[in-house]
């Protein structure tokens, strides 16, 4: 598209600006322009486009959100994704903490607007979640259920069980939490817990989830919650077999295959089956070092929207263009 503009005559220039503020402005149709102007409407359009082209007319878009557009629909295109949110890159430019608020926030905006009467909302313990049930402001009443245990060490505010009350009390739902650490040592510790009332209780919640918010981590220090919970050995053996991505405490390769590590009997979490077949999944994923593990976790077809930063979205781009999704 050319960016110059041709040397047109005064008339002809304000011909073509009078016929643009008519149709972009007035709202009147070619038709109506052309008749007036004594011309066909096949030549209106054509004027319309050359000032369009020569720069004779810009259109912008002030959005009331700090969302790119144009890189939020090339992100959405190449995932095949239902609907994805970048953070334009004036607001990308902040400190991480900023940066969560703000993702968080465009999160909370989402989840109220696409919520319904008789939805069955799941989160999942992230502090970018934490970020979003800070901003939430209104929900149609519907119960909030939390996807995994809590994480060891975490401040009380910042635990997943706060974060589903501070959501239940804005939608004026139930709430179902888990009273339970994420990570638990064995297989028949696991099993006892899910079977507790309460927790089981939760776990029978799962079956009715229309919507889930997630945070995706990497498999890496300070990445992921389910990392930072086992030990070094533990860490290393999983990322031997191909751990790249984690949601939910479910793990999955650099393709977005599940990984089967043994690790999903060591967990208080939503199986992988059921959280797949939630119907709208929002995931939130940013900074860099993310990236790779949330190209893997879109890969997997979970995820449905998609909430990131501008830097994140040009390497997922480049990363998507380098490796196309298999058809």
């Amino acid at each position: 598209m050319s960016t110059s503009r041709p040397r047109s005559g005064l008339i002809d220039t304000m011909t073509a600006a009078s016929i643009a503020h008519r149709f972009f402005v007035a709202g009147r149709s070619k038709l109506e322009i052309a008749e007036e102007f004594g011309i066909s409407r096949f030549k209106v359009a054509r004027i319309l486009t050359s000032a369009q082209e020569s720069g004779l007319i810009k259109i912008s878009f002030e959005l009331p959100f700090p969302v790119d557009v144009e890189q939020s629909e090339r992100l959405r295109t190449a995932y095949g994704l239902r609907r994805a949110l970048v953070l334009s890159r004036a607001q990308s430019k902040a400190e991480r903490p900023d940066l969560r608020r703000r993702v968080g926030a465009l999160a909370a905006q989402l989840l109220s607007e696409i919520t319904v009467p008789g939805d069955v909302i799941g989160l999942s313990w992230a502090r970018s979640v934490n970020a979003m049930a800070e901003a939430v402001r209104s929900l149609p009443k519907c119960p909030i259920v939390q996807l995994c245990g809590v994480q060891a060490g975490m401040d009380m505010r910042d635990r997943s069980v706060e974060t589903v009350g501070r959501v239940a009390a804005v939608a004026g739902g139930e709430s179902y939490p888990i009273y339970g650490p994420l990570v638990l040592p064995d297989r028949r510790t696991t099993e006892i817990l899910r079977n507790q009332p309460g927790i089981a209780e939760t776990f029978e919640q799962f079956h009715h989830l229309t919507k889930a918010v997630v945070s995706i981590g990497a498999w890496q220090e300070n990445e992921s919650t389910v990392y930072d919970s086992l030990s070094p050995a533990e860490r290393e053996s999983i990322r031997e077999r191909g751990a790249t991505a984690e949601i939910a405490a479910r793990l999955f390769d650099a393709d977005g295959n599940e990984l089967s590590t043994g690790l999903a009997h060591h967990v208080l979490a939503i199986p992988h089956e059921q959280l797949r077949a939630v119907p709208e999944v929002i995931a939130v994923g940013y900074t860099t070092p993310k990236a790779r593990a949330i190209d893997a976790v879109l890969r997997s077809g979970i995820v449905t929207s998609l909430i990131t930063d501008f830097d994140v979205s040009e390497l997922l781009l480049q990363l998507i263009s380098h490796r196309p999704l298999r058809t």
